[in-house]
């Protein structure tokens, strides 16, 4: 075991220096809107890298860059960068049509009694065929408002349910950031994280479901909103679904979407074809600050790992968690930790991901369960933290439908990720992984 440097660790705390202080700054003493999302986290990992290069003297500023290029250059980085070109392209093509398509032929079928439920299964399959938390609230918030206002149901219940979904999908979606990231980063298959994390959360959503009806008001008298859908439009989503789940490769899966998605999409009239690559370049670009996100990470991590900064802090980790499970807790602990700090599960994971690779080593953790741990706990935290994207865009959606909502009301309902948490420590403490 090389000898550790703990001042190697400078350019993560300045990072979080920069983010979490300017964050909380603008969002709780200036009362900006979005606060947090208003410092560029681009510049908050430049000034971090430029601490970097400063720091060890010994090594020439030219050799700085030729180890910040290897880490860039590692083959997962570069695979994980084109998946997220790929799905942003794929979520530009296809749109969000088809998510309200579900979601009205379900609430069409479904008594009104049990529409909330409805709305956390719905946010479930969207989240998970569009790969994005946020894009299904966006969506789907208006929707439980509606609903919570014709059927007389709790508006945060509403809203919570929708926020639970959609973390499911998240943390299990084949082309969400968060899978991507954690699946390159630790080196394992996509459908072998599924299948672990899968057995994992379903547990947590079932759960969450029943408390769902159970706190559900029933009015029998109910009348619940209603408007035209067209059902072809999940087409492309589900075939990426099962494309993933069977184990196909993630970039044939997604070539297939974007081409159903764009016969689709034209043959319906739901787009012209002169705007079709428009919409796809709109998509891939969306996903151009996580992508340089993901850049910057592994340049800076590259040379922490070189001056020291990782075996400091795995020599920390070893005399508080002892064991396969203790790893595994301390594994998600570490990303729960930078989540609370960034706001931002997908940027939490991949700095997490070195750091785990190691811990896997050292505690014999597989890449499979470490994936899941990663991605798991990132959507734990990130699902009810008060500041994170997905509750700033609830209270933002809430509010243009003239809903006054606070973060803590909502946090009451928000069972799913609680259960998550549950069922996340049954799966480390009682159940041994296969080898």
């Amino acid at each position: 075991m090389k000898k550790g440097n703990p001042i190697a660790l400078l350019p993560i705390g300045v990072f979080l220096a920069i983010y979490l202080g300017l964050g909380l700054t603008f969002e709780y003493v200036l009362h900006i809107a979005m606060g947090f999302y208003n410092i560029p986290i681009i510049i908050a990992f430049l000034a971090a890298i430029l601490v970097a290069c400063l720091q060890n003297r010994s090594v020439s500023f030219n050799d700085k860059l030729a180890i910040m290029g290897q880490g860039v250059g590692d083959p997962n980085i570069i695979t994980m960068l084109l998946i997220f070109l790929t799905a942003g392209a794929f979520v530009g093509v296809v749109g969000r049509s088809s998510a309200q398509s579900v979601a009205y032929f379900l609430l069409d079928l479904i008594p009104a009694d049990y529409a909330v439920a409805v709305l956390f299964v719905v946010a479930c399959f969207v989240s998970t065929a569009m790969g994005t938390s946020v894009g299904t609230i966006t969506l789907l918030t208006p929707i439980a408002v509606e609903v919570s206002t014709a059927a007389g149901f709790s508006g945060a219940l509403c809203v919570a349910s929708v926020m639970g979904g959609a973390m499911f999908g998240d943390n299990l979606s084949f082309i969400s950031d968060t899978t991507i990231a954690a699946c390159n980063g630790q080196g394992c298959a996509m459908q072998d994280k599924f299948k672990g994390n899968f057995l994992i959360a379903l547990p947590a959503a079932i759960t969450a479901l029943a408390l769902i009806l159970l706190c559900s008001s029933v009015n029998g008298n109910a009348s619940i909103i209603s408007s035209s859908y067209d059902l072809i439009l999940i087409i492309p989503y589900v075939l990426v679904l099962v494309g993933g789940i069977v184990g196909i490769n993630v970039f044939v899966v997604l070539i297939a979407g974007i081409v159903s998605g764009a016969l689709i999409m034209l043959l319906t009239g739901q787009i012209e074809a002169i705007n079709l690559l428009s919409a796809m370049g709109t998509g891939a670009s969306g996903m151009f600050e996580t992508s340089m996100v993901a850049i910057l990470v592994a340049a800076m991590c590259a040379l922490i790992r070189v001056y020291g900064g990782f075996d400091a802090l795995l020599a920390f980790i070893r005399k508080g968690f002892k064991g396969n499970k203790g790893g595994q807790l301390g594994m998600g602990l570490l990303v729960g930790a930078m989540d609370i700090a960034t706001a931002n599960n997908t940027v939490a994971i991949v700095m997490a991901n070195p750091i785990a690779k190691e811990m896997s080593q050292d505690y014999g953790i597989s890449p499979k369960r470490a994936a899941c741990i990663l991605d798991t706990f990132s959507c734990i935290f990130q699902g009810v933290i008060p500041y994170g994207a997905q509750m700033l865009v609830a209270i933002s959606a809430c509010a243009e439908m003239g809903l006054t909502i606070s973060a803590f009301q909502i946090m009451q309902y928000l069972f799913y990720p609680y259960l998550l948490m549950v069922s996340s420590m049954i799966a480390i403490f009682l159940f041994k992984e296969k080898k």
